[in-house]
């Protein structure tokens, strides 16, 4: 692809995100929490203030009952450098032979910052193309979080990954999805090297394993550590802690609200 000039800037110039709001003109709004209404997918319905299902609420808050809500899929144009990032990508990948539309499930703009969420099986084609193209030269990971919504059925573990190009002054992020069933996602340290510890830390807390990683073991957790402390189905568990001479008990432990 032909190189492009950045505008130098972190934030789309025109146009409106996922939440309908501009974030050049209302950067307050583009930055609320995600109050999306009727908008998006819902994955579930929580009840209470941590939506725990492994014992009574022990917050106080067993009563409220919130929809919770990925944001949706959004729509051309998607504002400013958004529309060039993804026609450069796009036209990058049909000249590999990968047709688009199978690499990329689909492009969110939410709270001024655009997302692609990409099929599995070509996260390391499109990472790649994202570091070495001209127009693109995202030539730094930042790291990969892992997040678990177990009511995200049959994609209920995603690993997000930060990009930036220090090039063009641009963020933008990739998000990948596994089913419980099948928890493997490709490596990207053969991409982006640093990305090394980052994998092994996801692995640790959620049990994404990251296929072709040098070596994915524990980092933070013993290595005979069972489970996955990070997943929202871990046990609460916990010890009691004893504090100005009163004993806590454990958050498993504790009174029940409901």
């Amino acid at each position: 692809m032909s190189d492009a000039k950045s505008n130098g800037a972190n934030t789309p110039g025109d146009g409106a995100n996922g939440n309908g709001v501009n974030p050049e003109k209302d950067l307050g709004a583009a930055n609320l929490p995600g109050m999306r209404g009727d908008h998006g997918e819902e994955i579930r319905v929580q009840r209470g203030m941590f939506g725990a299902n492994n014992g009574g609420d022990t917050s106080g808050y067993g009563g409220l009952v919130r929809s919770v809500r990925l944001p949706g899929a959004a729509t051309r144009p998607y504002g400013g450098w958004f529309d060039e990032v993804a026609d450069e990508l796009e036209g990058a990948l049909e000249e590999q032979g990968l047709v688009p539309g199978n690499a990329i499930e689909k492009t969110v703009v939410d709270r001024g910052e655009v997302t692609f969420h990409i099929e599995r099986e070509y996260l390391v084609a499109v990472a790649q193309t994202l570091r070495d193209d001209p127009a693109l030269r995202f030539e730094l990971c930042t790291g990969v979080s892992g997040v678990h919504y177990p009511g995200d059925k049959g994609r209920e573990l995603h690993a997000v990954y930060h990009l930036r190009s220090i090039t063009h002054n641009r963020v933008i992020r990739l998000e990948v999805s596994a089913p419980d069933a099948d928890p493997h996602v490709p490596s990207l340290v053969p991409v982006y090297p640093t990305n090394d510890w980052h994998e092994r830390e996801t692995y640790d807390f959620f049990g994404l394993i990251f296929d072709g990683h040098p070596a994915l073991t524990r980092i933070m957790m013993p290595d005979d550590w069972q489970g996955f402390p990070q997943r929202k189905d871990y046990p609460l568990g916990g010890i009691p802690v004893e504090y100005k001479g009163a004993q806590i008990p454990a958050p498993d432990q504790r009174r029940s609200y409901s």
